[in-house]
């Protein structure tokens, strides 16, 4: 897959149609993968701290999910690139899961939200078969912990494993887990919370105009102002940079 470096974390150019075929074809033989879906908030921090940054870099498939992103993918030639979000790509596979048999596994959020979302999926897709789902405490867990949850998700034999643990919990996870987990790892971020119901989602308008963001932010400003003020502070200043080297 041809890539494109925003900051310093490297994007996959990729349509939908490429990315779902492309976790189909690991899917279906239960490869170890790992998948990002990369925003401002991603390439920021990859940008300032060199072991995430490496992280991102080992991703199978790395792919642009905020619409800052896409814009410089397209002004860096790219000129058909679109933003690939998590909870867009989540749904989108999950139609081509139910119409190839294949199973998931849900891990993260709270119990609450995999309930929501469980009951939400089947509702939307009866035929799809979802392997399992496990809520994982906010403390690291001991190796024992681990094991066991490794364990399970395998056993369960679902080809794909969607993860909502946040970013860069995440995105750890996946890379500690590659060659542990059997299937496709895809880090998704709010998706569960979005497709629960219990988060809502920005209007199409404002994800079309690269705002979700801001919707985000006044809906929940004390606890994500720095987040998105810093970052997306910084990603025009590193752009601005960049542009002058």
């Amino acid at each position: 897959m041809t890539k494109i470096t925003v900051l310093s974390t490297p994007i996959d150019v990729l349509s939908w149609e490429e990315a779902i075929q492309q976790i189909a074809t690991w899917a279906s033989r239960h490869e170890s993968r790992m998948v990002t879906c990369c925003n401002v908030h991603s390439v920021v921090t990859a940008d300032q701290d060199q072991d995430f940054l490496k992280v991102l870099e080992e991703a199978d498939m790395a792919t642009p999910d905020g619409a800052p992103i896409a814009w410089v993918m397209r002004h860096k030639g790219a000129k058909d690139q679109q933003r690939l979000n998590g909870p867009d790509l989540m749904w989108r596979y999950l139609h081509h899961a139910e119409e190839a048999k294949e199973s998931i596994f849900l891990y993260g959020g709270t119990p609450e939200t995999l309930e929501k979302l469980a009951a939400r999926i089947n509702k939307a897709f009866p035929r799809l078969q979802i392997a399992g789902t496990l809520s994982p405490p906010f403390r690291a867990l001991s190796a024992e912990e681990d094991a066991a949850n490794i364990a399970e998700i395998n056993a369960s034999g679902a080809q794909t494993v969607w993860v909502s643990l946040g970013c860069p919990k995440q995105e750890r996870w996946m890379r500690e887990h590659r060659g542990k987990i059997n299937g496709v790892m895809l880090g998704v971020g709010a998706a569960f919370n979005y497709h629960a119901g219990t988060l809502k989602r920005a209007p199409l308008w404002m994800q079309q105009r690269g705002l979700e963001w801001l919707y985000r932010l006044l809906r929940e400003p004390r606890y994500l102002w720095r987040r998105y003020v810093y970052t997306n502070t910084m990603f025009i200043i590193s752009l601005f940079r960049q542009r002058q080297t």
